[in-house]
């Protein structure tokens, strides 16, 4: 998403001259567990405002962590932040002090930013508040998360946030779906009091270990919605249908896959689809737990865990073919396929 700068010089709309991209709450946070990096958010601006609504302001470095650059957005910081991380390795600390002190418009007191990372084996966060953004502001910085906003209803919109986050057992995925959730209040952005709505885009982007940057496995974006309809609803219902096929049910494939237990924690797959395929095991908070090269139409495998399995077939090309869920624990014979026989 940080990939659109050009194209959002042109289309960056102004009132009385100035920029007002004003994302009024948003979450970063990282999950140590599964390596997964993420952001959410929402803003009384859509579409017909900026192009892309709230999702403008999220970059979400996969293997890194994510950046929020936000309240008067302009892309200079944001493309600049993003370098400074990248290239630069600077922490989250580091990186809200850098842009107080290298605002691109030498006006780093109506600006807001969060970040949280991962690469240092620990997560980190912190975020940043410029005075003469708009009333009410605050961020909440914790272990792992960073949130933010400005423009707000009230001080308990932030909390909410957190509560929902912290309060929600599960995938990073959920926990960031709970932390918006948090905030749909009526005028959570208080522009968008008169309408009844907390905002009227969101956003909702997490990428897994090994993510291509512009190719996010979760990238929801709701950029515009009709008058008086909720756009962290309409997250939610696209959220809830994503998350229905994500790994975590039974889907079908081109080809079939069967498992077949054989004793002490050891399966074999038949497999009768192209070759080399691998099979990629997640456990239920979505971390990567064990994986196996399907290389022939027979392969034993040592299970990672007797536990519920999510498995993912990839093929040569990185490109998922079909999931399906198994469990080491299921009675015999306990064999399962994506097509069944």
């Amino acid at each position: 998403m940080r990939h659109f700068t050009s194209l959002l010089l042109g289309l960056l709309l102004c009132v009385c001259g100035t920029a007002v991209a004003q994302d009024t709450f948003s979450i970063v946070a990282v999950d140590l567990t599964t390596g997964q990096v993420g952001s959410a958010g929402a803003t009384c601006l859509d579409d017909n405002q900026i192009a892309g609504g709230a999702v403008i302001i999220s970059d979400v470095i996969p293997d890194v962590g994510a950046i929020h650059t936000q309240s008067y957005w302009i892309p200079a910081n944001q493309n600049a932040a993003h370098e400074q991380v990248v290239d630069n390795g600077l922490s989250p600390e580091e990186l809200m002090a850098w842009l107080e002190e290298n605002d691109a418009e030498n006006n780093a007191a109506v600006r807001q930013y969060g970040m949280a990372d991962l690469v240092s084996g620990m997560a980190r966060a912190a975020a940043f508040t410029g005075d003469n953004c708009f009333d009410v502001k605050d961020h909440i910085v914790g272990e792992n998360y960073a949130i933010q906003g400005n423009i707000l209803l009230g001080e308990e919109i932030l909390t909410q946030m957190e509560a929902g986050f912290l309060e929600t057992s599960g995938t990073l995925a959920e926990k960031l779906m709970a932390a918006l959730q948090g905030a749909n209040v009526a005028g959570a952005d208080t522009r968008c009091l008169e309408e009844g709505v907390s905002s009227r885009s969101a956003f909702l982007r997490v990428a897994y270990p090994g993510d291509d940057p512009d190719a996010l496995t979760l990238d929801l974006v709701v950029s515009l919605t009709p008058f008086g309809v909720e756009p962290i609803d309409v997250l939610q219902e696209e959220f809830n249908a994503w998350n229905s096929t994500s790994g975590l049910t039974e889907q079908n494939g081109d080809a079939p896959l069967l498992i077949t237990r054989q004793g002490g924690g050891q399966v074999a797959l038949k497999w009768s689809g192209p070759t080399p395929t691998e099979l990629i095991a997640f456990d239920a908070l979505g971390a990567r737990v064990g994986s196996v090269t399907l290389s022939g139409p027979w392969t034993t495998w040592q299970l990672p865990t007797d536990g519920t399995l999510f498995l993912r077939l990839v093929d040569s090309a990185g490109n998922m073919m079909s999931t399906m869920q198994y469990s080491g624990r299921s009675p015999a014979p306990n064999t399962q396929g994506s097509d069944q026989e």
